[in-house]
């Protein structure tokens, strides 16, 4: 039996609060030098309100895969799914690069797992694989 798989995730980061200090800075600086409409600066700045809101509130995020059971978390969203149910994990690599992954049942039925939920493609692929669970790779589809 292989060792459980265990991805956790932390909406706080260093990478977040950067992003939302260099695009405040930049829009202050477009005011202040470049005499922006204040409306356009508060329209630019609304599309930080979603970043600004995970350094605030923190939603944390994982997966974890063991030899039994598939179960993620994404803030009070949370789901298991039985391994037996599992006919194979999709992958689909999207025109951004980022991968989003579904659990096909054997039933047929499709569940999307939430992106901020999914670990790193590349070693939760090599995870699947190891527990004998069925994997597709598709890359760069527009439509599903």
């Amino acid at each position: 039996m292989n060792a459980p798989f265990v991805f956790e995730y932390q909406a706080r980061n260093r990478k977040t609060l950067i992003t939302v200090c260099a695009v405040w800075a930049a829009l202050f600086a477009a005011w202040l030098w470049l005499d922006a409409a204040p409306w356009i600066i508060a329209f630019l700045g609304a599309f930080t309100l979603p970043a600004l809101y995970d350094l605030v509130a923190n939603p944390a995020s994982g997966l974890s895969l063991n030899a039994e059971t598939l179960s993620w978390f994404s803030g009070r969203r949370h789901a298991e799914l039985e391994i037996s149910e599992i006919d194979r994990i999709r992958l689909d690599t999207r025109l951004d690069f980022s991968v989003r992954v579904t659990a096909v049942l054997k039933s047929g039925r499709k569940i999307r797992l939430p992106f901020e939920a999914t670990p790193p493609h590349v070693a939760f692929e090599e995870t699947l694989n190891a527990q004998g669970i069925k994997t597709e790779r598709h890359h760069f589809q527009l439509i599903q």
